[in-house]
């Protein structure tokens, strides 16, 4: 399939991804891949991974046994399964495919650890947009937060991860659909642009079938006076380096 004009994003230490005008990253996937802090003997699956750049950052650091990235979008799995071939990675597979539609593509019940950059808004929530890419990766029009949460569960081993962000209105709908399906919140991260300002986004892991309580971990600040936060130019690390 044709992915229109693309161009190589340089990720550090030779690393590369191949992104788009429909299917790009980020702020909130590069804080979300250094959140889930993946080791080596991950089994990772990445829903609606877009461009790929949550496994890429992984495989990048030298973590990962496995990574599949998951799209409902052809045009995204295809940009995401270019750079794999291209960085020849024999780790990394793409299934294209709607998440509620998995059965019989993955296995299930196996893996130690799910990422997802969600949909934000809701259905009915704002504006659509008008080309229906980036409609489908703003609005939950083909899955829904629980149909997430519910996959997740399905996909995990027992005390697998499941790392996610999302916009911290929305924090106690996560907190009770994890519950439904047995995903214990274990610990949760806030994000701000700026010391002062409201948190924009919210880090959050589920443990499956793991016993209750959750660690708060310290807020994540951006921006700090003229530039980027100390932790932000730690998480950027290799990627800011490539453009150096």
């Amino acid at each position: 399939m044709d992915t229109g004009v693309t161009k190589k994003e340089p990720l550090g230490r030779d690393f590369f991804i191949n992104v788009s005008s429909h299917h790009t990253f980020g702020t909130d996937a590069v804080v979300l891949a250094d959140f889930a802090k993946a080791k080596k003997k991950d089994t990772l699956v990445d829903l609606g991974t877009g461009c790929g750049i949550i496994p890429f950052l992984m495989l990048r650091d030298g973590n990962l046994r496995s990574a599949v990235g998951v799209d409902i979008s052809e045009e995204a799995a295809e940009l995401a399964k270019r750079t794999g071939c291209e960085l020849k990675l024999d780790n990394f597979t793409v299934i294209n495919s709607d998440l509620k539609d998995l059965k019989g593509k993955i296995d299930f019940g196996c893996h130690t650890l799910v990422t997802c950059n969600p949909p934000y808004k809701a259905p009915n929530g704002g504006l659509k947009n008008t080309e229906i890419a980036c409609a489908v990766a703003r609005h939950e029009i083909a899955c829904t937060l629980e149909d997430i949460i519910a996959v997740s569960a399905r996909l995990l081993e027992t005390s697998g991860r499941l790392c996610m962000c999302h916009r911290p209105e929305r924090l106690a709908e996560l907190f009770t659909l994890m519950h439904k399906y047995k995903l214990e919140p274990k610990r949760m991260r806030l994000v701000c642009q700026r010391p002062g300002k409201e948190p924009w986004l919210v880090l959050l892991e589920g443990r499956k079938c793991a016993k209750t309580g959750i660690r708060i971990e310290p807020t994540l600040y951006v921006y700090e006076n003229d530039g980027f936060s100390p932790e932000m130019i730690r998480i950027y690390g290799p990627y800011k380096e490539a453009y150096l």
